[in-house]
């Protein structure tokens, strides 16, 4: 009894799926089955994907294929939309983000290098030869105060130089005391020429003090004392005891490091969002975990023809010293693009190399593939958009190329499924005429007869 039941439940399972591959045959994609009442998109293989056809057969493996029906609830998609069951989507680990508009910032980065403050650099000469006889400052480095004592020089043209002034000043004082109206051209004529003596020295640079101490005296200073012109950091000196020294020659430099400079090259890409008088940051290995604020203070107008990067200079205050210079820093320069632009994770960007494409969702697991324009590039990975993208519209931020993938997959399963063209007909032959009446089976041919045939 019970065995009967089996045989029978058993050929009704054949029956019916006898039935429904019949009902089965005769049917193309877009017609809808009998057998489950949905409209048919295609048949596919079973085991190889890949393998679509518009009509029902047999898989290479022999198998039989498989109907694949049209998404319920869903209107035939553009071309470039996908629809991806909600199940699969949540597999696929998609996320979503969403298109804002907010301001555009960009972080340029770059090295740099901390160097002297040129237009505080001085150098320390004479305009006359002579014989240098004291040294204070010996060395490079040295800290040195404005008005600091570096070195003393004798020389015969200072000397006489002095000789005459004094001569001027004992005129003037005793043409000064005389009283009478014929002497007066006499006291302008000493005043002139005391006049005319201090410009000299002025000249060989003997200031003010040292003309009064030599008045003072009454007689000239064998020896000139010149003084550090400001408060600084000695970074060149040429000076020894007793070495001889002509006009021009650069006896000291010092430094006065109160400011110092940044020297920064960036890329040419970044060179339009750099602008003089902006805002800088820098970093020192030297003081790790702090940031100190600087400005652009100049732009080279030219690039490196070799690295293809522009000089920035950079200007720093510096009052404690702590900044040295040869000093490498990391360097922060805000740039403000806009004040309101279209912004994106970068991560939601599909870059071809021709193109860029961002996945829209849709309601209903509705993907759209869409061709944006993209700009700068700001902070936090935040692109631009352009063009493409509307403001609050839903994005996908992740395994973006799955459904990439997966969109270029129904597109050609949409190419192939289109209406082929149907080929001219070939022109009617008939092998009759041609002595081809006479049939023949191959398979009733032996080896031997085949070798005779050759």
């Amino acid at each position: 009894m019970i065995m009967r039941i089996i045989i029978k439940t058993v050929l009704l399972f054949f029956l019916i799926l006898a039935s429904a591959v019949q009902a089965a045959e005769g049917l193309k994609a877009g017609d809808v089955d009998p057998a489950t009442g949905k409209v048919i998109e295609y048949w596919v293989a079973p085991m190889d994907p890949a393998y679509i056809r518009k009509t029902p057969g047999k898989s290479p493996m022999g198998m039989d294929l498989v109907p694949v029906y049209r998404q319920e609830g869903g209107e035939k998609l553009p071309t470039s939309s996908i629809r991806i069951d909600p199940v699969t989507v949540q597999n696929m680990g998609v996320r979503y983000g969403f298109v804002r508009s907010a301001p555009l910032a960009k972080t340029i980065r770059a090295l740099g290098r901390v160097s002297y403050d040129e237009s505080r650099v001085y150098d320390v000469n004479t305009k006359f030869e002579g014989w240098i006889d004291q040294v204070y400052v010996d060395f490079i480095g040295k800290k040195v105060s404005k008005g600091e004592a570096l070195f003393t020089i004798y020389s015969p043209l200072v000397v006489a130089a002095q000789q005459e002034y004094l001569l001027a000043v004992a005129q003037a004082r005793y043409f000064k005391k005389q009283r009478g109206e014929g002497l007066k051209l006499a006291r302008q004529n000493a005043e002139s020429l005391l006049r005319a003596s201090q410009q000299r020295l002025d000249y060989l640079d003997i200031g003010k003090d040292q003309r009064k101490k030599i008045a003072a005296r009454g007689r000239p200073l064998k020896n000139i004392t010149f003084y550090s012109p400001v408060t600084g950091v000695v970074v060149q000196k040429n000076v020894r005891q007793g070495s001889f020294v002509k006009p021009g020659m650069s006896q000291y430099q010092v430094a006065d490091l109160s400011t110092v400079w940044l020297d920064v090259d960036v890329y040419e890409s970044d060179l339009s969002y750099v602008q003089e008088g902006m805002k800088a940051e820098m970093e020192l290995v030297a003081f790790p975990g702090q940031r100190f604020q600087g400005e652009v203070l100049f732009i080279y107008p030219y690039l490196d023809a070799k690295t293809r990067t522009a000089g920035l200079r950079l200007s720093f205050k510096n009052p404690e010293n702590k900044f040295k210079p040869a000093m490498y820093a990391n360097v922060y320069l805000q740039a403000k693009i806009a004040d309101k632009a279209l912004l994106i994770p970068q991560e939601a960007v599909i870059d071809s190399g021709l193109r860029q494409i961002v996945f829209v969702a849709k309601e209903g697991g509705v993907f759209e593939p869409r061709t944006v324009k993209l700009g700068v590039t700001g902070e936090n990975h935040l692109v631009q958009v352009l063009t493409g993208l509307e403001a609050g519209e839903k994005i996908v931020t992740s395994s973006q190329f799955l459904l990439d993938s997966e969109s270029r997959l129904q597109e050609a399963i949409q190419k192939m499924l289109e209406p082929e063209e149907q080929p001219a007909p070939a022109a009617d032959f008939d092998m009759s005429d041609e002595g081809m009446d006479d049939s023949f089976d191959m398979s009733d041919m032996t080896m031997e007869d085949q070798a005779k045939g050759q």
